[in-house]
């Protein structure tokens, strides 16, 4: 219990720290520095290498609560992060591979949500990920940082499960009150209540430096910043809470020949394939919003539902995507594939602007003929076959 206090003391000194310095020192103001989403692309071979800080660890040259001195100095080979996330990562190395890897599981799901759309997601070599689509405040982008931030959450959560962090270890919810009493209430559930604290303190601390009017910034482009930053934080915590409302109980029988004869019962994550459909629909019906110049946002017509904390929104309507555009990030659809037969979003009507297709022969490798060698591996032979695909041109 005290750990856990410790840890929230420590994420709000530190963060109180870094706006105070935004306040007091121009000079400390949040720069363009890509997303820190790159912590799952390029930065992710940094961390993916835990022989870099784990001997360090072992010799207890830092811990959890160490100071930023003695901390492994990994943290800033790692491009993307803001000041104040570069803190947090030398206070928490050890929890950095799973923010990768929260960060990876994000990009995956919206490449997979959004496959079969004229934007698919695509990334760009370079530490801002996505390009420049997401430095347009579209649905596109709330998207993506909520489905990021809830893998985050998703990662955070099952590592405290798994014993892999110092800090924290399973779940403490309370016992659901509609469990019947005979069952136990035990196991070692996925720990959301920390994963959800981590996240929001990590990913929201770079928004939070970015917050206030900064020096050369006309009146107009500080209202378009700081919607920005509202919009970011706003979607961040959609994300999170995405995988709070997913979360399910888990049940177990125990007892000799499957008698039953005790059950436990456990807090567990849903798969995240879940919660990325859960955000696409959350996307489908995103609300577009304005910023107003008493720093905040508001509806863009009165007359939509206001959304709730569960819901995206955006400030800018999406570009249409048909064409390569390097001053929006966008790649166009031409050479993408298309179906006939689909009346959604891949269709060759949609995905290809109206400017046609062109039907290609071709032959594709699959794997066949598997066959299950006992005991346990599955061995196939790769086979080929032809195939007819609908080209945008």
């Amino acid at each position: 219990m005290n750990e856990k206090r410790d840890l929230s003391i420590m994420f709000w000194y530190l963060v109180l720290g870094v706006c105070l310095s935004v306040v007091v020192e121009p000079g400390c103001a949040v720069k363009h520095l890509g997303s820190w989403m790159n912590i799952g692309m390029q930065g992710y071979s940094v961390i993916a290498q835990p022989e870099q800080y784990k001997k360090q660890y072992k010799e207890g040259k830092y811990s959890t609560y160490s100071t930023l001195e003695t901390s492994p100095n990994i943290c800033t080979k790692i491009n993307g992060l803001s000041s104040g996330q570069q803190k947090l990562c030398m206070l928490y190395t050890d929890h950095m591979l799973h923010v990768g890897r929260g960060a990876r599981s994000g990009i995956g799901e919206c490449q997979y949500q959004f496959r079969n759309r004229r934007w698919n997601c695509s990334t760009v070599e370079d530490t801002t990920v996505f390009g420049p689509v997401l430095s347009i405040p579209s649905k596109e982008a709330a998207f993506a940082h909520a489905v990021a931030s809830a893998g985050v959450v998703h990662s955070v959560s099952r590592g405290c499960r798994d014993g892999q962090l110092a800090s924290c270890g399973c779940s403490g919810a309370n016992r659901p009150g509609e469990l019947k009493s005979e069952w136990i209430w035990g196991g070692c559930g996925d720990n959301i209540q920390y994963g959800y604290k981590f996240a929001q303190n990590f990913i929201d601390i770079r928004e939070r430096e970015g917050q206030g009017r900064k020096a050369g910034q006309s009146k107009m482009q500080g209202r378009q910043a700081g919607g920005r930053n509202l919009m970011n934080l706003h979607n961040n915590e959609a994300g999170r809470r995405a995988v709070i409302s997913n979360m399910k109980i888990t049940c177990k029988c125990h007892g000799v020949s499957g008698s039953c004869s005790l059950i436990t019962c456990w807090q567990q994550l849903a798969p995240f394939r879940v919660v990325g459909d859960f955000l696409r629909s959350k996307y489908s019906s995103a609300t577009k919003v304005k910023p107003t110049g008493k720093g905040r946002l508001r509806l863009h017509k009165r007359s939509i539902k206001i959304p709730t904390a569960n819901d995206l929104i955006f400030i800018k309507t999406s570009p249409d995507y048909c064409h390569r555009d390097n001053s929006t990030g966008s790649l166009g659809t031409s050479g993408r594939v298309c179906s006939v037969d689909s009346d959604g979003m891949d269709s060759c009507d949609v995905m290809c602007c109206g400017r046609g297709y062109n039907t290609v022969n071709t032959r594709v490798k699959e794997r066949c003929k598997c066959k299950f060698h006992w005991c346990c591996y599955v061995e196939c032979q790769t086979c080929t076959k032809p195939v007819q695909l609908n080209v945008c041109k």
